[in-house]
């Protein structure tokens, strides 16, 4: 491993993802897993959903 790709590496374990970007692996996690599972889930869906819970979770 070269030492620029150390670097890089180090770097990254440092970055701290946005709270948008973490709902953003989220939803694509869900999608993924899911749509292995069912094909007929779209990303469409699972933001639906996502979108209806962050609804349900902000009025609480």
């Amino acid at each position: 491993m070269t030492n620029e790709l150390k670097k890089l590496i180090e770097a990254a374990k440092r970055v701290e993802p946005s709270p948008e970007h973490r709902e953003e692996q989220r939803r694509s996690f869900a999608y993924g897993n899911t749509h292995f599972e069912n094909s007929r889930i779209t990303r469409e869906m699972v933001n639906e959903q996502a979108e209806k819970l962050a609804q349900e979770r902000d009025r609480h």
